[in-house]
């Protein structure tokens, strides 16, 4: 494991980088008003272990950083160059 200063609660701390797998990156779908389907899913790029920082239950704390991948499906008459 990698170490690294990533922010915390409190300002910047002390972590280990962690490797990790996938277990299940599901879409999120949401129909807009105009007939539009937006498909929407985080994906975590990194993952670390804060150095000595535990929550109100004893668990270790985590910080994430990830990205939104996003997939839109528009009706035909919403597409550029498409006739109403």
């Amino acid at each position: 494991m990698a170490k690294r200063r990533v922010p915390g609660p409190n300002g910047p701390v002390d972590a280990d980088e962690l490797g990790f797998r996938p277990l299940n990156e599901p879409w999120t779908e949401y129909l807009l008003d105009d007939g539009t389907v937006v498909r929407l899913k985080l994906v975590v790029t990194a993952a670390y272990r804060l150095e000595d920082q535990y929550d109100t239950e004893g668990n270790p704390v985590y910080v994430l950083t990830s990205t939104n991948v996003l997939k839109v499906s528009a009706p035909d008459n919403l597409r550029k160059g498409e006739s109403s």
